[in-house]
């Protein structure tokens, strides 16, 4: 599955249907997809959904407001990609690996996506991310945490209170070195980009095998991933 999502216009909903918000963020999906680019308008949206321009207002109140519940979908399908690699694999090891290929590959199919997923457009002045987005990001996250307290990094590492700062230690380590790849990729830096598996599977084995002798413990007060609201 791509972390684009298309809709044929027989699949597209009226808006007297209910169906607006999902309809729009679908369409800009597709836009996306297609152009690489966030340089669109809610009026092209709205001629693709087909509703009138002055419809998406009525659910977004700006451009700003639609791409984070773009993001808030890409993370949905990301974790969705993320976990249905891991569906028959008992191996939490196995899993985290399959994990990471899902993630490099999601990434590499659809670089604009990905870039507004995890760049700073989306960054307010109080460096806040948008509500939406960060709790789809969290869902994605608790696979990795999930994997990883159960044993991926050579050992079992409970998933409570007093190890939460060793697994964001290791969380840190795993998103920095496969996002870093990903970017490398999507630039073409580093490929070619029919390799990613082998490249992702090469870089996992090898932070995995750092992360055996020595998880990075990260300081009181930092976070990672987008910090949830107080």
């Amino acid at each position: 599955m791509s972390m684009s999502r298309t809709n044929s216009t027989a699949d597209q909903r009226p808006y007297h249907h209910g169906d607006l918000h999902r309809a729009i963020v679908d369409a800009a999906l597709e836009v996306l997809s297609e152009s690489q680019s966030t340089e669109f308008s809610l009026r092209e949206l709205a001629r693709r959904a087909g509703v009138s321009h002055n419809a998406p207002y009525k659910h977004f109140s700006d451009k700003r407001e639609l791409l984070a519940a773009v993001s808030g979908v890409g993370f949905e399908l990301l974790a969705e990609r993320m976990a249905d690699a891991t569906k028959e694999l008992g191996s939490p090891r196995e899993r985290l690996a399959a994990m990471a290929r899902a993630y490099v590959s999601g990434g590499v199919q659809n670089p604009a996506l990905y870039r507004l997923m995890f760049g700073g457009y989306l960054t307010g002045q109080d460096s806040d991310r948008p509500a939406i987005e960060r709790t789809a990001a969290y869902r994605m996250k608790a696979l990795v945490v999930d994997a990883m307290s159960g044993g991926a990094l050579g050992h079992e590492i409970p998933n409570n209170a007093e190890n939460e700062r060793k697994l964001d230690g290791a969380i840190l380590v795993f998103w920095s070195q496969m996002h870093g790849l990903t970017l490398l990729l999507v630039d073409r830096l580093v490929g070619p980009g029919e390799a990613m598996r082998e490249l992702s599977d090469s870089v996992l084995q090898s932070m995995l095998d750092g992360l055996a002798n020595c998880i990075p413990v990260i300081p009181p007060g930092v976070w990672v991933g987008p910090p949830l609201a107080d």
